[in-house]
């Protein structure tokens, strides 16, 4: 399963949803990424895939500062699964990778 690409995201939250793009690529065969919104860009860290199953961490500053470990499931093109912070409940993402004819996100 390929999972590179990038990925717009809805993650919604007890605040709201928030609405991040990721982008995964392949680099000298290592699956690496980072992830854009609210005014900030992150790298992705610890990065798997085994199966269907996508999962990696990413530190945010924006609505606050959070440490936070998605864990989805990707078919195609869609992305659910749910990103957790700590002890906080689990939020839940659903997303959908672009097609090479979906015009950036002007995010």
């Amino acid at each position: 399963m390929t999972v590179e690409g990038t990925w717009d995201l809805t993650i919604a939250t007890a605040i709201g949803r928030i609405k991040p793009v990721i982008e995964l690529r392949r680099e000298a065969g290592r699956l690496t990424g980072t992830a854009h919104g609210a005014g900030e860009q992150v790298p992705l860290v610890d990065i798997g895939v085994e199966g269907r199953t996508l999962t990696w961490k990413q530190s945010v500053t924006r609505p606050m500062r959070l440490n936070l470990t998605f864990t989805v499931t990707v078919v195609g093109d869609t992305l659910t699964g749910t990103s957790k912070a700590g002890r906080l409940p689990a939020s839940k993402v659903t997303g959908h990778r672009r097609t090479a004819s979906e015009a950036p996100d002007p995010r």
